[in-house]
């Protein structure tokens, strides 16, 4: 036997307990941040990404507090970062990777101002391809892991089914187009045994989701990590809610 496959093995049957690898991205902040606390408190090694750490004060207290934690920068639409930081962790498996960096724009555009299309291009750059970007980089990282999961923060606006009202076009497309690519990546990836989920984190008292939210972001990662804890590659490609319950597509 191998010396990995020995290693799996008695990871598998809890002989040994090795500590496992989590890489979030969009860590500076909410959601983000909230992944960082919980598992740097469950004893994971987290690597967190954001695109200015230097700005990021809460993840460097953070940082302080965790010695398992480390903060990189990674701003999701630049190809040369994403392979310099898959390039500095070559030596890391991840268990779990979590897409977490998002845009919403119109969050801070009245309706009645015209298209931006650039601004929705960006949109897309970030909350689409971002993640699909990040996730190839890192798949021989992830291959090494024990988890071999990918997350991708979706949203409950990307479901076409649910659309109620107009607005909030840049937002839901790009969701849409993210639920799409990671529902075929689930496919792409399931013969490898590396799974793919797709999450809505809730209406979270975030920048984005505002202070009336009715959930605290430890409620909505609490809910979310529950889902992951209990994944098996039968979810594979799944999209659902915080609370474990299906989203129509």
């Amino acid at each position: 036997m191998l010396w990995k496959e020995l290693l799996d093995a008695l990871w598998s049957q809890k002989v040994i307990t090795i500590m496992p690898n989590v890489l979030i991205t969009g860590s500076n902040r909410g959601l983000g941040l909230e992944w960082c606390r919980q598992y740097a408190e469950a004893g994971w090694r987290v690597f967190a990404t954001c695109r200015f750490p230097a700005q990021a004060e809460e993840l460097q207290r953070l940082e302080i507090e965790h010695n398992t934690l480390t903060t990189h920068r990674l701003d999701v639409t630049d190809p040369d970062q994403i392979d310099a930081l898959a390039k500095e962790l070559a030596d890391n498996p991840i268990d779990l990777l979590i897409n977490n960096a998002g845009v919403y724009f119109e969050k801070y555009i009245r309706p009645e101002q015209a298209t931006d299309y650039e601004a929705w291009a960006h949109t897309f750059r970030v909350n689409t391809m971002g993640a699909l970007r990040v996730s190839r980089a890192f798949l021989d990282h992830i291959r090494r892991g024990q988890k071999r999961l990918i997350v991708a923060i979706s949203s409950h606006m990307a479901s076409i089914a649910e659309i109620e009202s107009p607005g909030s076009y840049y937002y839901r497309s790009s969701k849409a187009a993210l639920n799409a690519a990671m529902k075929g990546f689930s496919l792409e990836l399931r013969p490898q045994q590396i799974g793919v989920l797709l999450l809505h984190p809730g209406w979270v008292q975030t920048r984005m989701g505002g202070p009336d939210a009715p959930l605290s972001t430890q409620e909505s990662v609490e809910g979310m990590r529950s889902i992951v804890d209990a994944f098996t590659l039968a979810d594979n490609g799944r999209f659902l809610r915080y609370d474990s319950s299906e989203i129509p597509w």
